[in-house]
């Protein structure tokens, strides 16, 4: 799946260049102006890495990083325009990840960008579990308590996102994002088809069901 990319900066200048930019490199972008705006995209969007401005008025970059790292452990990279080496470890020290003085080139950056990626992959957990659901993400195996069960490509990177956000209510344009690609021309009459198809793989033999349809709002994976 492409991996998405959240820009909070309040210099339209720069965001503007750097969704152009990554986006041109194949990430899904997506830009904030505020921090409180980047909180809020953040708690719709689920991105897998952040690069976030630290002076910005209101709500400073450094209080978003805190407020980040005390709900998830996205990547954080750090923009400033302060480059004394107090700034820096307490930009760390906040939580963020990575660090980059402006102005900057934007191959490093890029580069800067991947190597949080590459990490994040790495440390992700290879297999991921609720209650007798299993998934493998090396060998790409996934069971439901003794028996193996074999989906397609979209119907694994469906239950994968699942697993990656349970109890979590997910929305259809969310999912239809992740799975398919915003630019992808299909509807949530698709996403039905194949939650139906994961439904019956992993309902076999009256198994409980897992996949909950929050009306109105999308679907959830939880305990009956």
């Amino acid at each position: 799946m492409t991996a998405h990319i959240l820009v909070i900066d309040d210099d339209r200048k720069i965001t503007d260049a750097l969704r152009r930019g990554l986006s041109y490199q194949g990430y899904r972008t997506e830009v904030a102006h505020s921090g409180t705006e980047g909180l809020e995209l953040a708690r719709a969007w689920f991105p897998d890495l952040v690069i976030l401005d630290i002076l910005m008025p209101g709500l400073d970059g450094l209080e978003v990083c805190r407020r980040f790292r005390a709900a998830s452990d996205v990547p954080i990279i750090l923009l400033t325009a302060r480059d004394a080496i107090e700034d820096r470890v307490v930009g760390l020290e906040t939580g963020a990840d990575d660090y980059l003085v402006k102005p900057f080139a934007f191959a490093e950056l890029l580069a800067r960008v991947r190597a949080q990626l590459r990490r994040r992959q790495t440390e992700a957990p290879s297999v991921l579990r609720f209650g007798d659901l299993e998934l493998d993400a090396v060998s790409h195996d996934v069971r439901r308590g003794d028996r193996l069960l074999t989906l397609t490509q979209k119907e694994y990177e469906l239950l994968e996102f699942f697993l990656r956000h349970p109890r979590q209510v997910l929305s259809r344009d969310q999912l239809l994002d992740r799975v398919w690609g915003y630019d992808a021309e299909v509807d949530s009459h698709v996403l039905e088809v194949y939650v139906g198809y994961l439904r019956q793989k992993l309902e076999v033999e009256g198994a409980p069901r897992l996949i909950q349809t929050i009306r109105g709002a999308g679907y959830i994976l939880r305990e009956p």
